[in-house]
């Protein structure tokens, strides 16, 4: 008999992949925060829903993505003036993650490449999901992943351009690459 986790566990689990996938996506802390905490409001609604055998994280990710998209969409609509800079918020990770050459290289790619990579990367989607995700097919995805990481390797000083950003996925491995 297969039951289900915790929601608490898949938010520990889970929680700093969704938090580096919308970081990635949205390009500040503020927004990133906004969208990791709508994503998980939505995923615990559904959560009962889900079946048991689902890949939680793939199903998270596709989640951020629409409220990181969401908050784009927010934010394009209502500028709000304001006489003084709000504090900055607490991050989930290292303050200081994301003021390295790489994080700014990450954010100087164009937002499809950039998407793509988050996507790939660092939510370990395979190429067909991130097609449905952003419309196109898995071989465009494929070329955007691709002129990502080249132009990362060509912006990046010499110690990081050797790596390789996120982890690999199981398919990486097989040469499956649906």
């Amino acid at each position: 008999m297969n039951t289900k986790e915790p929601f608490e566990t898949l938010v520990a689990r889970h929680g700093p992949v969704v938090w580096r996938v919308c970081r990635a996506v949205l390009n500040s802390s503020a927004d990133a925060e906004d969208a990791w905490s709508e994503t998980f409001l939505a995923a615990l609604r559904a959560y009962p829903e889900l079946p048991v055998t689902a890949n939680v994280q793939a199903w998270l990710v596709t989640i951020a993505h629409r409220k990181a998209v969401d908050v784009v969409r927010a934010r394009s609509r209502a500028a709000v003036p304001m006489a003084s800079l709000p504090e900055p918020p607490a991050h989930r990770d290292d303050p200081h993650e994301h003021d390295s050459p790489l994080w700014a290289a990450v954010a100087a790619l164009p937002p499809k490449q950039r998407r793509v990579l988050a996507y790939r990367h660092l939510g370990g989607l395979p190429y067909r999901q991130i097609a449905e995700l952003l419309g196109g097919t898995p071989e465009a995805a494929r070329r955007a992943a691709a002129d990502g990481l080249a132009t990362l390797r060509r912006t990046l000083p010499e110690p990081l351009a050797g790596t390789r950003p996120g982890t690999r996925t199981p398919s990486d491995r097989t040469g499956d690459h649906r």
